[in-house]
């Protein structure tokens, strides 16, 4: 694995055990739950500036970037990575949820988790599991196949848009904040993998 992929994983590891391990608690810590009113509180003209960016994290229209990007620049490893990307990510969100659910019973949705929450948009839904959050998972993996194979002038584009989708999705109520660092961190393993593994 080339170094900075090593350092992307490790980076990602690091970030996904430490979400785990502040997320180990029989309610959402006090310190998050200000993170999450703060984002969450943002006026709601925040709506389409934040609605826009935060697609990156759709699964469809995430994996639709990486394919675009790879079919401007030529490169079918990219549109490889991107497609690999999007499998794992459906793979690791369901093996990560299944395995942290006895440990984590307070992580659900803001709507039940957090007093007050207001949720945006139509499909932000109320309760269930939330973590980790597959949107930045699969925003964060994209990103870096992607930028792997841009040119350096435009390299951290998509990791601005993952940190949008990121602050996105605890606006809109769909995530408390240690669902969004749990998905950058699984996000980064999973596309310095890839993005390695293609390259």
């Amino acid at each position: 694995m080339p170094w900075l992929a090593t350092i992307t994983a490790s980076f990602g590891i690091v970030v996904l055990i430490a979400s785990v391990a502040a997320a180990r608690r029989a309610e959402i810590p006090e310190g998050e739950q200000r993170v999450f009113r703060a984002l969450n509180g943002l006026p709601d003209w925040c709506f389409p500036v934040l609605w826009v960016p935060m697609q990156f994290g759709n699964l469809v229209v995430g994996t639709g970037v990486g394919l675009f990007v790879a079919a401007y620049y030529g490169r079918w490893t990219m549109a490889a990575a991107a497609l690999l990307a999007a499998a794992l990510k459906l793979a690791v969100e369901r093996l990560v949820r299944h395995w942290t659910r006895p440990l984590l019973t307070s992580r659900q949705r803001p709507g039940t988790s957090e007093p007050g929450a207001v949720l945006r948009g139509r499909d932000v839904p109320t309760t269930g599991p939330s973590f980790p959050s597959g949107h930045v998972i699969l925003a964060a993996a994209i990103a870096c196949v992607v930028a792997v194979e841009v040119p350096a002038e435009v390299a951290w584009v998509p990791f601005v848009l993952t940190g949008l989708v990121m602050v996105g999705r605890v606006y809109v109520g769909a995530h408390n904040p240690l669902d969004v660092t749990a998905g950058l961190g699984l996000g980064l393993l999973v596309g310095a993998v890839v993005a390695s593994v293609l390259a």
